[in-house]
C-alpha cells in the first residue's frame, strides 16, 4: 500500500502549488508574522527567518517523505510570487483521508486564491490519489476560513467545544493565548462531482526537488509554518 504522496506540482489558471524551495524563506517569514496568521495558527511568533529557512528547505519536504501529508507552495502563475500554503495532515492511509490548513499572504486575501488552491488540491486528492475524505478545521470565530470551506463544497459535520488555542492581541500589542471551538468540515469525492462546474484543476507533473533531506523527524514543539487549523484568509 502507497503511504508517501508523489512529488509533484498543481497547476490552475491562476495558480502554481509547487515544493517549498530556498527561494521562499523572505516572502515565507513576511507572510507568516501577519497578525492574522498570528491570530489564527499555532506558527512561531515572531517568526523568524530561521523558522522560515528550516521549513522551506526541510520540514515541508519531510511531510511528504515521512508520509504525514504534503505541503504545497502556493504561487502565481504570471508572477511566481508566493501567495500562500495548502497543507494536508494527519494522512490516514487505510482509510485514504487527510486533513488540509492553508494559510493565504496577506496581499493575496480576497482574490479567491485560497478556495482555488485547497479546490485544486481537493480535485488531485480525489481523482489521482484515490483518497475517500478531506477534512477541515475552523476556528469558530475565523468566518473567512468557513467561507473557503463553503466556497469549495464541504459540509459542516459539528462543533469540536474547546478544542482549539487561537491568539488575541491585547491593548499594549502583545498577544495572550485564547480558547475557541473548532467547527469540523468534509469534503468527499461525491461532493465535488455534485458541485456547480467549480473546476480549477488544470492537471500536475512529477517535481524533483533538488538536494536532499535529512531523514528522521525535524520536529519540535511547534516547528510547522502554518500551524492549525485552516485560516489566516481573512481580509
Amino acid at each position: 500500500m502507497t503511504t508517501t504522496f508523489p512529488d509533484v506540482t498543481i497547476s490552475t489558471d491562476r495558480l502554481v502549488l509547487r515544493p517549498f524551495e530556498e527561494d521562499d524563506v523572505t516572502a515565507l517569514t513576511e507572510m507568516m508574522n501577519d497578525e492574522n496568521v498570528t491570530a489564527w495558527s499555532s506558527a512561531p511568533h515572531p517568526y523568524t527567518r530561521a523558522d522560515g529557512h528550516r521549513w522551506a528547505t526541510r520540514n515541508a519536504h519531510t511531510e511528504r517523505t515521512e508520509g504525514r501529508g504534503i505541503v504545497f507552495a502556493v504561487t502565481e502563475f504570471l508572477t511566481q510570487r508566493l501567495v500562500g500554503i495548502v497543507r494536508l495532515k494527519n494522512t490516514n492511509w487505510r482509510t485514504r483521508s487527510t486533513e488540509a490548513g492553508y494559510v493565504t499572504a496577506p496581499w493575496a486575501r480576497g482574490e479567491g486564491y485560497a478556495s482555488e488552491s485547497v479546490l485544486a488540491v481537493a480535485q488531485w486528492l480525489f481523482r489521482e490519489q484515490g483518497f475517500e475524505r478531506l477534512e477541515l478545521r475552523t476556528a469558530a470565530d475565523n468566518t473567512a476560513s468557513q467561507q473557503v470551506a463553503q466556497k469549495i463544497g464541504c459540509i459542516s459535520e459539528g462543533v469540536l467545544r474547546n478544542a482549539w488555542i487561537v491568539r488575541t492581541q491585547t491593548n499594549d500589542g502583545s498577544w495572550t493565548d485564547a480558547r475557541t471551538d473548532l467547527i469540523v468540515w468534509s469534503l468527499l469525492p461525491e461532493d465535488l462531482d455534485e458541485a456547480d462546474g467549480f473546476d480549477t484543476y488544470g492537471g500536475y507533473d512529477s517535481y524533483a526537488t533538488p538536494g536532499g533531506h535529512a531523514p528522521g523527524s525535524p520536529f519540535g514543539l511547534r516547528p510547522d509554518a502554518t500551524g492549525h487549523p485552516v485560516g489566516a484568509d481573512r481580509k
